[in-house]
């Protein structure tokens, strides 16, 4: 029964995490004349927050009495819902820029809290699960986050339209879930927790999780970046607006059901095979998404097929070797997992930091026309560059030095 439990509330934290980056820029810069530059640096501003913020959560959740853990995860639920609420279904009371960066701040520090209580848990569960027990977790968490994540890209459109999707709607039924998904996984925070933690730093000192880090950091940006510029590319390069929802279902899907695949097959090979198969499986797709054009929707379907089956290998493989070292060097589990969980969250930011500027000085408008150097940028930004991140990732996942922290 506990399992479920996980993949309820993965996907709960996954609605919450990977789609802001997808929507709250497009929305900001359509109804609130905001630049996509000050949106870029805002969310890499947040990110420097967390480099103080994210080893005191997670310090708190190694200290915190069962009963007090109870009720910090269950405020947390509440605020990540208020969070969501707040940016996409309430009118800005104040400068957008502010009431954005507010909703965000509440957003992004009750997301990493139970993001770091929940993998934190996890390590215990998993223990208990036997041989493999990591890598069973991984495959119901990843499965049902990547399931979260389908739902919530598409439930804007699918409450709405193209022209009007329905974020105030989609933000409202998320608060729900947020409430059923807390309570539901109360019966999962009480038991023994965490070692008492040493920070980031001590944790940093094993060579091992230094390099499962780094692999996951360079091998996430591309997704991060795509994920940045996803519905501009559909709207501008394929001139496709309409087709964004179902084509983003289409990538998250296929991640969903490809998840539990490339568990069984890394169960039966090794991780690492896998990985290395689901890098070049998305770096074939990439080389495909930079020769698209207006009205390509069909070829960039099977894209989103084909890179979203990709994300499911690096969303349950990593995470599970990554779990698997934490148990292997007595790690705090509070600590190992704020560090896992604060480099995804700077990935995502330095992509959008990145891409979002780079996108406007080249000479992008949106709302208005683009000529073919701009629309080239864009192309050039959404699949020339995570290419080449990509292939540095194989190289890392392959070098000598990796080899048995990897094996």
């Amino acid at each position: 029964m506990m399992l479920p439990r996980y993949a309820l509330f993965a996907g709960t934290l996954a609605a919450a995490g990977l789609p802001i980056y997808i929507h709250a820029p497009k929305v900001y810069v359509d109804n609130y004349d905001i630049g996509l530059a000050e949106i870029g640096w805002l969310l890499l501003a947040l990110r420097a927050l967390d480099v103080v913020q994210d080893p005191l959560l997670g310090r708190l959740a190694g200290v915190l009495s069962e009963r007090a853990r109870v009720v910090a995860a269950l405020i947390a639920g509440a605020g990540l819902a208020a969070g969501m609420v707040g940016l996409f279904a309430v009118v800005p009371p104040i400068a957008a820029f502010w009431w954005l960066a507010l909703c965000l701040v509440l957003l992004f520090s009750c997301f990493s809290f139970l993001t770091i209580l929940f993998y934190a848990r996890g390590v215990t569960h998993a223990e208990r699960l036997g041989d493999r027990g990591h890598l069973r977790l991984a495959g119901w968490r990843e499965t049902g986050a990547l399931l979260g994540v389908s739902l919530a890209t598409m439930a804007p459109f699918l409450l709405g339209s193209a022209d009007s999707p329905g974020y105030a709607q989609f933000a409202l039924i998320f608060a729900g879930l947020a409430v059923v998904a807390s309570l539901w996984m109360v019966p999962a925070w009480p038991g023994a927790m965490v070692r008492m933690t040493g920070g980031f730093g001590t944790l940093l000192h094993d060579a091992g999780i230094r390099r499962l880090l780094l692999i996951a950091i360079v091998n996430s940006a591309p997704v991060a970046m795509t994920s940045t510029l996803f519905l501009f590319f559909v709207e501008y390069r394929l001139g496709a607006a309409e087709m964004a929802g179902p084509l983003l279902l289409a990538f998250f899907l296929a991640a969903a059901c490809a998840a539990p695949v490339w568990s069984k097959l890394a169960a039966r090979t090794s991780e690492v095979s896998m990985i290395a198969m689901g890098m070049g499986l998305s770096m074939l797709a990439f080389v495909w998404a930079f020769t698209l054009g207006t009205g390509d929707v069909a070829a960039f379907a099977v894209i989103c097929l084909l890179s979203g089956a990709s994300l499911g290998a690096d969303m349950t493989l990593l995470p599970a070797l990554y779990a698997r070292r934490v148990g292997e060097i007595s790690a705090p589990e509070a600590d190992a997992f704020g560090l896992w969980n604060f480099a995804s969250k700077i990935t995502l930011a330095l992509a959008a930091a990145t891409v979002l500027p780079a996108l406007e000085y080249s000479g992008f408008r949106v709302g208005g026309p683009n000529d073919q150097a701009a629309l080239l940028q864009l192309s050039i930004l959404y699949a020339l560059i995570p290419i080449a991140l990509k292939a540095c990732a194989l190289g890392l996942l392959f070098s000598r030095q990796n080899a048995k922290v990897l094996a």
